[in-house]
Protein backbone atom coordinates (compact mmCIF):
# COMPACT_ATOMS: atom_id res chain seq x y z
CA UNK A 1 0.00 0.00 0.00
CA UNK A 2 2.80 2.42 0.84
CA UNK A 3 4.40 1.82 -2.53
CA UNK A 4 1.13 2.66 -4.27
CA UNK A 5 0.63 5.75 -2.13
CA UNK A 6 4.12 6.97 -2.87
CA UNK A 7 3.57 6.48 -6.59
CA UNK A 8 0.46 8.67 -6.36
CA UNK A 9 2.40 11.27 -4.39
CA UNK A 10 5.19 11.46 -6.91
CA UNK A 11 2.70 11.91 -9.72
CA UNK A 12 0.66 14.66 -8.10
CA UNK A 13 2.07 15.76 -4.78
CA UNK A 14 -0.12 18.83 -4.47
CA UNK A 15 -3.36 16.96 -5.09
CA UNK A 16 -2.97 13.82 -2.99
CA UNK A 17 -1.39 12.51 0.13
CA UNK A 18 -0.04 14.56 2.98
CA UNK A 19 2.92 16.67 3.91
CA UNK A 20 3.79 17.93 0.42
CA UNK A 21 3.01 21.67 0.08
CA UNK A 22 2.25 23.08 -3.35
CA UNK A 23 4.38 26.06 -2.24
CA UNK A 24 7.36 24.49 -0.45
CA UNK A 25 8.44 26.39 2.65
CA UNK A 26 11.61 28.44 2.49
CA UNK A 27 13.51 26.54 5.13
CA UNK A 28 16.36 28.89 5.83
CA UNK A 29 18.63 28.69 8.84
CA UNK A 30 17.56 32.07 10.13
CA UNK A 31 17.89 32.26 13.90
CA UNK A 32 14.75 33.71 15.42
CA UNK A 33 11.33 33.62 13.84
CA UNK A 34 10.61 34.92 10.36
CA UNK A 35 7.66 35.41 8.05
CA UNK A 36 6.76 32.12 6.40
CA UNK A 37 6.34 31.89 2.65
CA UNK A 38 2.58 32.37 2.05
CA UNK A 39 0.65 29.07 2.16
CA UNK A 40 3.81 27.00 2.56
CA UNK A 41 2.43 25.32 5.71
CA UNK A 42 -0.99 24.57 4.21
CA UNK A 43 -2.13 22.38 7.14
CA UNK A 44 -1.71 25.22 9.64
CA UNK A 45 -5.01 26.20 11.23
CA UNK A 46 -5.98 29.25 13.29
CA UNK A 47 -8.30 28.37 16.15
CA UNK A 48 -10.39 31.42 16.93
CA UNK A 49 -12.92 32.29 19.61
CA UNK A 50 -15.86 34.68 19.49
CA UNK A 51 -16.10 37.64 21.83
CA UNK A 52 -18.42 40.64 21.51
CA UNK A 53 -19.28 39.74 17.95
CA UNK A 54 -15.65 39.48 16.79
CA UNK A 55 -13.32 36.55 16.20
CA UNK A 56 -9.88 36.38 17.82
CA UNK A 57 -6.99 34.02 17.18
CA UNK A 58 -6.19 31.98 20.28
CA UNK A 59 -4.27 28.88 19.19
CA UNK A 60 -2.86 26.99 16.27
CA UNK A 61 -3.89 23.61 14.92
CA UNK A 62 -2.96 21.09 12.25
CA UNK A 63 -5.24 19.65 9.56
CA UNK A 64 -4.64 15.88 9.58
CA UNK A 65 -7.78 14.73 7.73
CA UNK A 66 -10.28 16.62 5.60
CA UNK A 67 -12.54 17.07 8.63
CA UNK A 68 -10.15 16.75 11.60
CA UNK A 69 -7.81 19.28 13.18
CA UNK A 70 -5.24 18.40 15.84
CA UNK A 71 -4.61 20.92 18.61
CA UNK A 72 -3.70 21.16 22.31
CA UNK A 73 -6.15 20.31 25.08
CA UNK A 74 -5.21 23.48 26.96
CA UNK A 75 -6.55 25.53 24.03
CA UNK A 76 -10.07 24.27 24.61
CA UNK A 77 -12.60 25.78 27.01
CA UNK A 78 -16.20 24.62 27.30
CA UNK A 79 -17.24 28.27 27.76
CA UNK A 80 -15.96 29.42 24.36
CA UNK A 81 -17.45 29.41 20.88
CA UNK A 82 -14.81 28.44 18.33
CA UNK A 83 -14.18 28.39 14.63
CA UNK A 84 -11.28 26.91 12.66
CA UNK A 85 -9.74 29.02 9.89
CA UNK A 86 -7.85 27.15 7.16
CA UNK A 87 -5.93 28.37 4.14
CA UNK A 88 -4.80 31.50 5.97
CA UNK A 89 -1.51 33.40 5.81
CA UNK A 90 -2.39 36.93 6.93
CA UNK A 91 -5.05 36.93 9.65
CA UNK A 92 -5.84 40.63 9.17
CA UNK A 93 -7.05 40.48 5.56
CA UNK A 94 -9.59 38.53 3.52
CA UNK A 95 -7.84 35.82 1.55
CA UNK A 96 -9.34 34.02 -1.41
CA UNK A 97 -9.34 30.26 -0.91
CA UNK A 98 -9.43 30.39 2.89
CA UNK A 99 -12.35 28.93 4.81
CA UNK A 100 -13.72 29.25 8.34
CA UNK A 101 -15.57 26.24 9.73
CA UNK A 102 -17.35 25.64 13.01
CA UNK A 103 -16.49 22.51 14.98
CA UNK A 104 -19.03 19.69 14.94
CA UNK A 105 -17.44 18.34 18.12
CA UNK A 106 -14.25 18.73 20.12
CA UNK A 107 -12.68 15.73 21.85
CA UNK A 108 -10.11 16.44 24.56
CA UNK A 109 -7.92 13.55 25.72
CA UNK A 110 -9.68 11.94 28.70
CA UNK A 111 -6.48 12.00 30.80
CA UNK A 112 -5.88 15.73 30.37
CA UNK A 113 -5.85 17.69 33.62
CA UNK A 114 -5.85 21.49 33.21
CA UNK A 115 -4.44 21.82 36.72
CA UNK A 116 -1.38 19.73 35.78
CA UNK A 117 0.02 20.55 32.33
CA UNK A 118 3.24 18.68 33.15
CA UNK A 119 1.28 15.44 33.43
CA UNK A 120 0.95 15.41 29.63
CA UNK A 121 -2.02 14.37 27.51
CA UNK A 122 -2.19 17.94 26.14
CA UNK A 123 -3.93 16.89 22.96
CA UNK A 124 -7.38 17.44 21.45
CA UNK A 125 -9.12 16.75 18.16
CA UNK A 126 -11.62 19.06 16.50
CA UNK A 127 -14.11 17.47 14.13
CA UNK A 128 -15.13 20.04 11.54
CA UNK A 129 -18.76 20.57 10.56
CA UNK A 130 -17.91 19.59 6.99
CA UNK A 131 -15.08 18.13 4.94
CA UNK A 132 -12.78 20.74 3.45
CA UNK A 133 -11.76 20.60 -0.18
CA UNK A 134 -8.00 20.29 -0.38
CA UNK A 135 -6.22 22.89 -2.52
CA UNK A 136 -2.82 24.50 -2.97
CA UNK A 137 -3.66 26.51 0.17
CA UNK A 138 -5.23 23.75 2.26
CA UNK A 139 -3.44 20.41 2.57
CA UNK A 140 -2.95 17.68 5.15
CA UNK A 141 0.08 17.16 7.34
CA UNK A 142 1.32 13.60 7.77
CA UNK A 143 1.27 11.92 11.15
CA UNK A 144 4.65 10.50 12.19
CA UNK A 145 5.09 6.74 12.55
CA UNK A 146 3.75 5.54 15.91
CA UNK A 147 6.29 5.77 18.76
CA UNK A 148 8.95 7.34 16.51
CA UNK A 149 11.48 9.43 18.42
CA UNK A 150 13.39 12.23 16.73
CA UNK A 151 17.16 12.21 17.26
CA UNK A 152 18.78 15.14 19.06
CA UNK A 153 19.43 18.16 16.83
CA UNK A 154 16.81 17.20 14.25
CA UNK A 155 15.87 20.48 12.54
CA UNK A 156 12.14 21.17 12.77
CA UNK A 157 9.97 24.25 12.29
CA UNK A 158 7.40 25.60 14.69
CA UNK A 159 4.74 27.67 12.91
CA UNK A 160 2.04 29.96 14.17
CA UNK A 161 0.66 33.42 14.79
CA UNK A 162 1.94 33.60 18.36
CA UNK A 163 3.64 36.59 19.94
CA UNK A 164 6.89 37.68 18.31
CA UNK A 165 8.59 37.78 21.72
CA UNK A 166 7.66 37.66 25.41
CA UNK A 167 4.71 40.07 25.89
CA UNK A 168 5.35 41.24 22.33
CA UNK A 169 2.90 41.97 19.52
CA UNK A 170 0.90 39.36 17.65
CA UNK A 171 1.86 39.15 13.97
CA UNK A 172 -0.63 39.20 11.10
CA UNK A 173 1.54 36.97 8.90
CA UNK A 174 2.24 33.34 9.73
CA UNK A 175 5.65 32.92 11.37
CA UNK A 176 8.08 30.01 11.24
CA UNK A 177 10.99 29.32 13.54
CA UNK A 178 13.78 26.78 13.22
CA UNK A 179 14.08 24.67 16.38
CA UNK A 180 16.53 21.84 17.01
CA UNK A 181 15.19 18.83 18.89
CA UNK A 182 16.63 18.27 22.38
CA UNK A 183 16.54 14.58 23.33
CA UNK A 184 14.61 13.49 26.40
CA UNK A 185 17.75 12.53 28.34
CA UNK A 186 19.05 16.11 28.04
CA UNK A 187 15.72 17.88 28.41
CA UNK A 188 14.91 16.02 31.62
CA UNK A 189 18.21 17.01 33.28
CA UNK A 190 17.71 19.17 36.41
CA UNK A 191 19.27 22.26 34.79
CA UNK A 192 16.84 21.94 31.85
CA UNK A 193 13.21 20.94 32.51
CA UNK A 194 13.88 18.18 35.04
CA UNK A 195 10.97 15.86 35.82
CA UNK A 196 8.45 18.37 34.48
CA UNK A 197 9.07 16.96 31.01
CA UNK A 198 7.78 13.44 30.24
CA UNK A 199 8.78 10.84 27.62
CA UNK A 200 5.45 11.58 25.86
CA UNK A 201 6.73 15.07 25.07
CA UNK A 202 9.24 16.54 22.61
CA UNK A 203 11.60 19.36 23.53
CA UNK A 204 12.96 21.65 20.83
CA UNK A 205 14.93 24.89 21.04
CA UNK A 206 16.35 26.17 24.29
CA UNK A 207 19.07 28.24 22.64
CA UNK A 208 17.66 31.41 24.20
CA UNK A 209 16.87 32.86 20.76
CA UNK A 210 14.03 31.04 19.01
CA UNK A 211 10.98 29.48 20.62
CA UNK A 212 7.26 29.16 20.45
CA UNK A 213 5.33 31.81 22.38
CA UNK A 214 1.80 32.66 23.54
CA UNK A 215 -0.63 32.10 20.68
CA UNK A 216 1.45 29.34 19.07
CA UNK A 217 -0.14 26.79 21.42
CA UNK A 218 -1.80 23.85 19.70
CA UNK A 219 0.14 24.42 16.49
CA UNK A 220 2.54 22.00 14.82
CA UNK A 221 6.19 21.16 15.17
CA UNK A 222 6.87 20.36 11.51
CA UNK A 223 9.68 17.90 10.81
CA UNK A 224 10.60 16.52 7.39
CA UNK A 225 10.62 12.74 7.01
CA UNK A 226 13.23 10.79 5.05
CA UNK A 227 10.84 10.74 2.07
CA UNK A 228 10.64 14.55 2.06
CA UNK A 229 7.10 14.75 3.41
CA UNK A 230 6.37 16.98 6.40
CA UNK A 231 5.13 15.28 9.55
CA UNK A 232 3.59 16.90 12.62
CA UNK A 233 5.80 15.52 15.39
CA UNK A 234 4.67 17.92 18.10
CA UNK A 235 1.79 20.06 19.36
CA UNK A 236 2.91 23.27 21.10
CA UNK A 237 2.17 22.63 24.77
CA UNK A 238 4.15 24.85 27.15
CA UNK A 239 7.24 26.98 27.66
CA UNK A 240 8.96 28.74 30.50
CA UNK A 241 7.09 31.20 32.70
CA UNK A 242 10.37 33.16 32.70
CA UNK A 243 9.86 34.08 29.04
CA UNK A 244 9.50 32.60 25.58
CA UNK A 245 13.16 32.32 24.60
CA UNK A 246 14.74 31.23 27.86
CA UNK A 247 18.11 29.46 27.74
CA UNK A 248 17.87 25.70 28.47
CA UNK A 249 14.09 25.94 28.69
CA UNK A 250 13.17 24.67 25.24
CA UNK A 251 9.64 24.75 23.92
CA UNK A 252 7.80 21.61 25.03
CA UNK A 253 5.46 19.81 22.65
CA UNK A 254 3.03 16.94 23.03
CA UNK A 255 4.76 14.11 21.15
CA UNK A 256 2.23 13.14 18.47
CA UNK A 257 3.81 9.71 17.87
CA UNK A 258 2.83 8.75 21.44
CA UNK A 259 -0.85 9.28 20.56
CA UNK A 260 -1.29 7.71 17.10
CA UNK A 261 -3.65 5.02 18.42
CA UNK A 262 -5.70 7.57 20.39
CA UNK A 263 -5.98 9.80 17.29
CA UNK A 264 -7.02 6.87 15.10
CA UNK A 265 -9.56 5.64 17.66
CA UNK A 266 -11.18 9.07 18.10
CA UNK A 267 -11.42 9.62 14.35
CA UNK A 268 -12.87 6.13 13.81
CA UNK A 269 -15.51 6.38 16.55
CA UNK A 270 -16.66 9.97 15.96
Amino acid sequence: MLGVLFAVLTLAPAAFGCGVPAYPPLVSRVVGGEDARPYSWPWQASLQYRSNGKWYHTCGGTLIATNWVLTAAHCISSFMTYRVFLGKYNLAVEEKGSIALSPEKIIVNENWNPEDVANGYDIALIKLSEHVTLSDQIELACLPPAQSILPSNTACYVTGWGRLQTNGPLPDDLQQGLLLVVDYATCSEPSWWGDIVKPTMVCAGGDGITSSCNGDSGGPLNCQGADGRWEVHGIVSFGSSLGCNYFQKPSVFTRVSAYNSWIEQVMATN
